[in-house]
């Protein structure tokens, strides 16, 4: 009598063709998967600084009182600063920490953008004033970041203090062409 077990488990050639498989798929996902994260991060980034511009007029109105949003450059990056005050009485301070303010300035929002978030923020402006009678700003700016990949994303601030965003030649999905 033949007495044979079936087999059990798979066998190596099996075990080395389904590897190499899975590393052929996962080698031509890894650049797609490198975009979107690109991508997503200039996204976030783009969403905070619009927000964040809107808060900085918001407060003005709301607290009827003159609010800057003050944009210096960090060894590693750049920051931005809310605040009240002058706009050289407040820094990015160092490390991670809160913004330095001087006399009666008062930091109300500190952003960094350090070099392994890999977005880098550029404007024709160091400083904007949201004046708290109708929320306007002085002077008009213009906040660019771009990511990694050369993809920009632009935070335009008009006189009357609004905020649009959009896209050179509509290159980041979900922003309007500039």
């Amino acid at each position: 009598m033949n007495n044979q077990q079936g087999q059990r488990g798979i066998t190596l050639i099996e075990a080395c063709v389904t590897l190499a498989v899975v590393t052929t798929v996962a080698a031509s996902a890894a650049p797609g998967m490198r975009s979107l994260i690109a991508a997503r991060r200039l996204d976030g980034t783009a969403s905070q600084l619009g927000r964040d511009l809107q808060f900085a007029r918001g407060t003005a109105i709301a607290r009827n009182q003159r609010v800057r949003f003050s944009l210096h450059g960090t060894p590693d990056g750049s920051c931005y600063v809310v605040h009240t005050g002058g706009a050289d009485e407040c820094e990015c301070g160092r490390g991670d920490g809160p913004a330095v303010c001087h006399g009666d300035a008062r930091e109300l929002r500190t952003v960094r953008l350090s070099g392994t978030d890999r977005v880098a923020m550029h404007s024709n402006v160091a400083s904007i004033l949201f004046d708290p009678l109708h929320g306007t700003s002085t002077p008009t700016g213009t906040l660019r970041l771009v990511g990694a990949d050369g993809r920009e994303v632009r935070q335009i601030v008009n006189v009357m203090g609004r905020v649009r965003a959009c896209s050179p030649q509509g290159s980041v999905p979900g922003y309007r062409a500039c």
